[in-house]
């Protein structure tokens, strides 16, 4: 009983210190936007919380980083995410939220398939991979279904007459490359936290 008890604790305590790292840094990220667009620093804590605590606490932390985006947009802190709110709130809400639940969920999951394998560090490259993926994946996809002439208006005017070119290079592909390097370059100090959690040691 006592260690259940114990277990529990812990898994609050450390859920209650990712998701205050994940609001932190998503907040100072908001103000860091290149191509207009916020870049995502609150990726590494969510794989990290998400591969330790499972498929709940990857949603969880993920839904938290959604909600912080989404305060972004409704305040006009995310220029380019203001812009998408004030066409359709909905839509943006929901992407939002969504992109966020989705990216932690995707690292739990690979994180868990590959890792049951005994590939511990494999296991925590490719959920860093898979998170900025599915994250940046989704946020495109929805600027295509939802926002094609927005997407095309902001194309042009940064001198972009190819679509997919732009998208590439002056809208997602700068941030992506920033998020996915942050992701696996502290990968190995995520395999330590998950290994210490694992020795009880945290």
């Amino acid at each position: 009983m006592m260690s259940d008890r114990t277990e529990k604790t812990r898994r609050m305590v450390g859920l209650s210190i990712f998701t205050a790292l994940v609001i932190v840094l998503q907040y100072v990220a908001s103000f860091i936007q290149p191509g207009g667009v916020s870049i995502t620093l609150a990726l590494t804590p969510i794989v990290v919380g998400a591969a330790m605590y499972g498929l709940g606490a990857g949603a969880w932390l993920g839904g938290v980083f959604g909600a912080v985006v989404l305060v972004s947009c409704i305040t006009g802190v995310d220029l380019g995410g203001g812009t998408l709110w004030n066409l359709n709130p909905a839509v943006t809400g929901i992407l939002c939220l969504a992109k966020g639940i989705c990216a932690g969920l995707a690292a739990s999951a690979v994180y868990r398939a590959v890792s049951r394998r005994g590939r511990g560090r494999a296991g925590v490259v490719c959920a860093a991979v898979v998170s900025p993926v599915v994250n940046t994946g989704m946020f495109i996809l929805a600027l295509v279904l939802f926002f094609y002439d927005t997407l095309t208006s902001w194309a042009l005017g940064e001198g972009y007459e190819n679509i997919v070119l732009y998208i590439f290079l002056g809208l997602a592909g700068v941030n992506f490359l920033i998020e996915l390097g942050i992701n696996l370059v502290l990968s190995p100090i995520v395999e330590r936290v998950i290994s210490a959690r694992r020795k009880g040691a945290i």
